[in-house]
């Protein structure tokens, strides 16, 4: 189980040209963890607001996507990154690390601080299936505190979203 104001897991994951990258080379950086799909919607949504953000945001911060899907294929993915303009898409076909941050859902959002503390858990916002407008981003507002060398007044919220596709091992 992976709690906020602890240490988020290292892990090292290949993203879609082979290239391997490890969450503690990241040290001293702030690095925003998507768990994503290809095919979800709510990942999508959660695309653009992130985009949004990264682009105001600049070089302050990493952002990595997991993607986290057992049966969404290769080119599926990079087609997606390229529409969506992904910075850096990585593969957790296996599930391994969703496993370690018990990510559930897609999206599914994990910030981590230039220390390596996990200091924002959860969705990137406040939709829902009733309410399509957000009216609260928690995580613009949890990045924006990190950025200003606070920690976010919400640091933990339920994530939504399409389910995790894993397939049973053995």
């Amino acid at each position: 189980m992976i709690n906020v104001n602890q240490p988020a897991p290292d892990f090292e994951l290949a993203d879609l040209s082979g290239s391997l990258h490890r969450l503690k080379a990241m040290r001293g950086r702030l690095v925003l963890i998507n768990f994503w799909s290809a095919e979800c919607p709510w990942s999508e949504q959660a695309d653009r607001e992130i985009i949004a953000g990264w682009e105001a945001w600049g070089e302050r911060i990493t952002w990595w996507t997991i993607a986290a899907n057992a049966n969404e294929p290769l080119e599926l993915l990079e087609q997606t990154a390229a529409a969506r303009r992904l910075p850096l898409v990585m593969i957790d076909a296996k599930g391994e690390i969703a496993d370690l941050y018990d990510a559930q859902t897609t999206p599914n959002v994990f910030l981590v601080d230039a220390q390596g503390i996990l200091r924002y858990h959860g969705a990137v916002n406040d939709r829902t299936f009733r309410q399509r407008t957000p009216a609260h981003f928690y995580l613009r507002d949890a990045v924006q505190a990190l950025l200003e060398g606070r920690l976010p007044d919400i640091a933990e919220t339920p994530p939504y979203g399409c389910t995790i596709v894993r397939f049973a091992s053995g």
